[in-house]
């Protein structure tokens, strides 16, 4: 590593600990030139992955943009937006994809909602899917009605 002090492209690394729970590697290091000692960050490079919008546009994954979405429909909701979005970006980083489409992500959000809180599921569900009215909600509502009772054994 090259020192910003004398530019010497020598460095000794002092010492090394891993920071924001395993994801970034601090270490503290020293020149042997001119004695200076100063701090670098090593981090995992990931390859962005694009959002192709409904309009055919591409944007960069926003964690924050997903946060913000899953929290209007988890509002007064005992639901972790950013626990989801978190589950969402590892799931996507780990995959090969470098593109995906906004409505998968919009599919991979519903199905954790589902599993967590299905108040929050038919409130994304309502903007996601772009409910027109009350028959579409209710739908909806009793698709997640048979959907259960049937898993359950009981009658609908």
């Amino acid at each position: 590593m090259k020192c910003p002090v004398c530019n010497s492209q020598d460095s000794r690394v002092l010492d090394s600990r891993p920071i924001d729970d395993g994801a970034s590697i601090k270490r503290r290091r020293e020149c042997p030139v001119c004695g200076k000692r100063f701090t670098t960050y090593e981090v995992v490079d990931t390859v962005p992955i694009a959002v192709v919008k409904r309009d055919g546009r591409r944007e960069f994954f926003d964690k924050h943009k997903l946060i913000l979405g899953i929290e209007r429909a988890c509002q007064k909701r005992p639901v972790n937006a950013e626990e989801i979005a978190a589950s969402i970006e590892t799931e996507l980083q780990n995959s090969i994809v470098t593109e995906i489409s906004s409505k998968s992500i919009g599919e991979m959000v519903l199905t954790r909602l589902k599993e967590i809180d299905i108040v929050s599921y038919i409130r994304f569900a309502s903007v996601y899917r772009e409910f027109k009215d009350v028959d579409s909600f209710m739908n909806e509502i009793k698709s997640l009605s048979s959907k259960k009772s049937g898993a359950l054994g009981g009658k609908k």
